[in-house]
């Protein structure tokens, strides 16, 4: 199904979430000079405009990154990059905090099956050391890897409007792990009342570190909290979980 549109929810506490983490895990992979593989298998348009009429209907901005004043931190980076590019009311998805965090040896690869989301995700990128691809994001990181250089990170992040979508991104990430079992994957999910991401964490057989918080939006609808897998985490990984929560304020908070 391609009827997602996130704009709708850039910026929110679940937004703040993946994107602290996965802000502070490239800043702890490119530690070292070698290079590193970046890719998502749903990109998304790269950048939003929480003035929209799509952010202001929902308000999710307001209750996330216009809630808080960020710490110093790679994300509060980005962010002061991408605002000094696009506007005071840009907002970062996470190609574009990749591409700003990242250096010249590393590289980054990036699928978005949908067509507008695709044209407006490379408007927003800057095309040197990035591939944008129009395809199916499962298959297109399957057949990209193992990629050069082999270290690398993949966000997996679709929407689930697909309830079977949970079960594929396990299915996804044995496949990838094989493939690639340098990589470390990053897998974000949504909390939701019907629970059904205990069919992701049940029928990923690997291991895994997981951390999940929650918060409350303003409608009492939709969402109630975040999850985050990582497979192959990092040494490090541990302390930027732990830390996350509190450079929000606490307007997220550790369940």
């Amino acid at each position: 199904m391609l009827s997602y549109q996130h704009a709708y929810h850039a910026g929110n506490p679940a937004d703040l979430h993946k994107h602290l983490v996965l802000a502070e895990l490239l800043a702890l992979l490119t530690r070292k000079a070698r290079g590193i593989s970046y890719m998502e298998t749903h990109a998304g348009r790269g950048r939003y405009d929480l003035s929209a009429p799509e952010s202001l209907k929902t308000g999710e901005a307001a209750e996330g990154i216009e809630a808080i004043t960020l710490p110093d931190s790679p994300l509060a980076t980005a962010l002061q990059t991408t605002r000094a590019r696009f506007g005071e009311a840009a907002y970062p998805g996470s190609p574009l905090i990749a591409q700003t965090l990242l250096r010249e040896q590393d590289r980054l690869h990036l699928m978005e099956l949908h067509p507008a989301e695709f044209g407006a995700l490379r408007r927003a990128l800057r095309t040197e050391h990035t591939s944008v691809h129009h395809r199916d994001g499962y298959e297109g990181i399957l057949s990209l890897s193992p990629p050069k250089p082999r270290k690398g990170l993949v966000l997996v992040d679709p929407s689930y409007e697909v309830k079977t979508e949970y079960e594929q991104v396990a299915e996804f990430t044995h496949k990838l792990m094989a493939k690639w079992p340098e990589a470390t994957v990053m897998i974000w999910y949504p909390i939701l009342a019907e629970g059904r991401h205990a069919e992701l964490i049940s029928g990923l057989k690997l291991n895994f570190t997981r951390h999940e918080v929650g918060f409350n939006l303003k409608d009492g609808e939709g969402m109630t909290g975040s999850g985050l897998l990582l497979v192959n985490a990092p040494y490090g990984s541990a302390d930027i979980l732990k830390r996350v929560p509190a450079m929000t304020g606490n307007l997220i908070s550790k369940i």
